[in-house]
């Protein structure tokens, strides 16, 4: 079956239910609320949606861990619910992905359960012991800080089950055939309620073939392939999109050769050098993490982000980069999480400043892959330092000025919503947004538009033009189309010279997306100005050339 490779040029929203709307009055986001904003999204421009666990659950992890991995948490409605949802979404021509968390899960999970109350059951074998502690528990934690040890003792099993993460959250033993048998049930059930992919969490830990070896597992890629086959046998267009924060180098041998394993991966690695351009103004590193990218099967596909659910990663930084990006955008130790990452908004960490916030988005939206917003980007969203760890960032939807920012009318919504300071709600909501033609979110909505309309960015190959530290120059080209993206990470007017033979060779003019206007080429070289912190879209061509599209 040949799949149909719609996430090459797509627009993914991610949000979790239980903060972005809530329909019921019980302080929860719920399905219901998520589908009366669905035309809302649809008119943002995103083309599918990716939601964070909504899995019955403890809760310990923000859903993560997992109770049961075929139903609806109530507070958020019923399966019913959730396939009306997915009909309402396909309805208007967007997909559904979602969280696909199967290396882990909570140990109030009735696999678990059954584990520690039965030696002889089949569930015993689903999770990894060892009747002694390994001497390297203790190494290769997640959450340094926070989580002390990879191996926690069950006083009624009288053995250490093994976590990567958390204690509450036991690893599954993934070299279990039946525990693959039973992964792959939970994947094709989903697939019959109407999703088009899933978004798997923490792919280097589902993969460790050997789960006492925390430092260094060996990589079980056949496992990756077998996922591949089974959800594109029950559904052909289905996209895996891994969360892994791998160098692009291993990352490679998650898509196989042949591009027959994984779809999709986040581009961690670009995220950082992004970050680092960011608050340097150095682009070298950027350059050199772009470049890296090549080199993928053609169905392959990169995924990139500014911010996400999680902290701000740095750890693929040196020591000295990541305290340059700490001392400009987190200077501040509650600011900062797991001795490696930020636990901020985009919109906080560069100050407010609409320049920087626009040339972030831009180079997001023109990387090479498939761009990934964060709910509450698009009007510029803060956050709430005083919530603990990761919550800071997962603050209610800002949606008017009206009580609770119209998230709900309860009078105890799941987390506060933020109330105080430049990102009140009363300030950054999407009522108050709509109505400016020069918000952040209208200018969101051109963009995302002017995005689906280049297709090359998704499918063509690039080249990065060299040019002057500080700036960063792509080109795509794919069929008869080229386009140019030039962005200015310092905050000085920049003058960047594209040779004419680096686009082609054919001297057309580069027609300007955002202004319409046409840029000749002089001396065998196209002359773009920059602002501070400024960018340019370019087609080649006039708009004799376009017009066909």
């Amino acid at each position: 079956m040949i799949p149909d490779l719609w996430y090459k040029n797509a627009v993914l929203y991610n949000l979790s239910l239980e903060s972005f709307l809530d329909s019921d009055g019980d302080g929860i986001g719920d399905f219901d609320g998520l589908m009366r904003r669905l035309d809302y999204l649809r008119g943002l421009g995103v083309t599918a949606i990716w939601l964070a666990p909504f899995y019955p659950s403890p809760r310990r992890d923000n859903g993560y861990d997992i109770e049961d991995y075929y139903g609806v948490d109530p507070r958020y409605g019923s399966l019913g619910d959730f396939v009306a949802f997915t009909h309402a979404a396909r309805q208007r021509g967007m997909r559904v992905l979602v969280d696909l968390v199967i290396n882990h899960t909570s140990d109030q999970h009735p696999w678990f359960q059954a584990a520690r109350d039965d030696p002889s059951s089949k569930y015993r074998d689903y999770y990894i012991w060892a009747d002694e502690k390994p001497k390297d528990a203790d190494d290769g934690v997640v959450f340094p800080g926070v989580q002390e040890t990879t191996w926690t003792r069950d006083e009624k099993v009288g053995a250490y089950y093994f976590h990567k993460f958390y204690e509450f959250q036991p690893d599954l033993n993934i070299a279990n055939p039946e525990v693959r048998d039973e992964l792959r049930k939970i994947m094709g059930y989903w697939l019959a309620l109407g999703v088009s992919g899933f978004r798997m969490d923490a792919v280097p830990f589902l993969i460790a073939r050997d789960g006492v070896d925390t430092e260094a597992p060996e990589p079980a890629y056949e496992f990756l392939r077998e996922l591949r086959a089974f959800a594109q046998w029950r559904n052909g267009d289905v996209v895996l999109l891994a969360e892994a924060n791998v160098e692009p180098k291993t990352a490679k041998a998650y898509f196989g050769e042949d591009g027959d394993r994984l779809h999709m991966i986040f581009g961690f690695p670009v995220n950082q050098a992004l970050f680092y351009a960011l608050a340097t103004g150095e682009t070298a590193l950027l350059r050199e993490a772009v470049e890296a990218l090549r080199g993928v099967p053609d169905t392959a596909q990169w995924a990139h982000f500014l911010r996400n659910h999680d902290e701000l990663s740095l750890d693929k930084l040196t020591e000295e980069q990541r305290s340059r990006v700490f001392e400009a955008f987190a200077p501040d130790e509650d600011m900062r999480i797991f001795d490696r990452g930020i636990r901020r908004r985009l919109p906080p960490m560069l100050g407010g400043d609409r320049r920087r916030i626009e040339l972030a988005n831009s180079l997001m939206l023109t990387l090479p892959g498939t761009p990934v917003l964060r709910y509450g980007d698009e009007i510029g969203m803060g956050d709430d330092l005083s919530l603990e760890g990761r919550f800071s960032c997962r603050t209610p939807m800002q949606w008017s000025g009206e009580r609770n920012a119209g998230f709900t009318s309860s009078k105890d919504p799941v987390r506060p919503v933020i109330d105080e300071g430049d990102y009140a709600y009363e300030c950054v909501n999407v009522a108050r947004q709509r109505t400016e033609a020069e918000s952040l979110l209208s200018w969101t909505e051109r963009m995302l538009r002017m995005r689906l309309e280049l297709p090359e960015i998704g499918w063509g190959e690039f080249d990065i033009i060299d040019t002057q530290d500080g700036t960063l120059a792509i080109s795509y080209a794919w069929q008869d189309r080229r386009a140019v993206f030039v962005h200015n990470f310092t905050d000085e007017d920049a003058s960047v010279r594209l040779p004419v033979e680096a686009l082609g060779g054919t001297g057309k003019p580069l027609t300007c997306l955002q202004t319409d206007t046409a840029n000749h080429p002089e001396k065998g070289h196209y002359d773009v100005a920059l602002y501070p912190y400024g960018y340019r879209w370019f087609r080649l061509g006039g708009l004799e050339d376009m017009i066909d599209e």
